[in-house]
């Protein structure tokens, strides 16, 4: 003989599990990153000389934070940023910009701030993703102007994440 779980005890199973997600997910949005994983705009400014920022492993993250006033602004400067990695003359420029997405997340931040996820899958290893090294190869002359808008969009602090692939299940890896 096979117990059945009645269904009500099924829902409110899934509903919980559903609470607990939520839950994880905004407690993980709205707690500061351990400071090795926290960065700010000011780190990689062109007037600093560009901090390089690179991923050693198989894929990267950046989670950044955009004021809900400012993701036109926000919006416009990927799309330059798209432009500068497909015209770049730089070697592996068009490589990163073949596996680098950014996508919005449906729901906001905490706070209200709206968020965008850059996911660089797979990372090409050593290449500087820094967004302002870009802009200054592609757009000399717009460079400065470009980056202070995007900056200007932003919440002074991003999240980034190098990670190493464990698992992909639909390559039998």
């Amino acid at each position: 003989m096979r117990f059945r779980t009645p269904v009500s005890l099924q829902l409110l199973a899934a509903a919980c599990g559903g609470v607990v997600v939520g839950l994880l997910g905004i407690i993980w949005l709205d707690r500061p990153m351990p400071a090795r994983l926290a960065t700010t705009a000011a780190a990689v400014a062109p007037s600093t000389g560009a901090a390089r920022r690179s991923f050693v492993n198989d894929a990267g993250m950046i989670v950044k934070f955009v004021r809900p006033d400012r993701t036109s602004a926000f919006e416009s400067t990927i799309g330059r940023l798209r432009s500068a990695l497909l015209v770049s003359e730089r070697a592996g420029r068009r490589e990163q910009a073949a596996s680098w997405k950014v996508f919005r997340a449906s729901e906001p931040a905490t706070n209200g701030d709206v968020v965008y996820v850059f996911v660089m899958d797979p990372a090409i290893k050593g290449a500087d993703y820094a967004v302002s090294t870009i802009f200054a190869e592609a757009f000399p002359e717009e460079a400065e102007s470009l980056y202070r808008q995007y900056v200007e969009a932003n919440e002074p602090e991003q999240n980034v994440i190098d990670m190493t692939l464990i698992a992909a299940f639909g390559s039998g890896r």
